[in-house]
């Protein structure tokens, strides 16, 4: 709000389930324990939020995307998943 009047553009990007090298740090360093989250599911990857937000800046100079909430498709939630068996 404080920047009502301006040019300039904010968008917030939520993202779902991304694979990220996070995960190894999350979990000290444990890769079976950092993939877990992901069985069952392809998440997205960190080029999948890169394009979201590409898409965002590229659009012409008097359109704002307040908003982008990008999740797996098979993620309904936070920690809502339907993983495959």
């Amino acid at each position: 709000m404080e920047l009502l009047g301006e040019d300039v553009r904010v968008t917030e990007v939520m993202p779902g389930a991304v694979r990220t090298e996070f995960g190894l740090v999350r979990f000290g360093g444990d890769e079976e324990k950092a993939e877990r989250p992901y069985k069952g599911i392809t998440p997205l990857t960190a080029e999948d939020v890169a394009e979201c937000v590409r898409w965002a800046v590229t659009l012409p100079p008097h359109v704002n995307i307040d908003r982008i909430d990008v999740k797996p498709i098979r993620q309904g939630g936070v920690a809502l998943f339907e993983r495959d068996a």
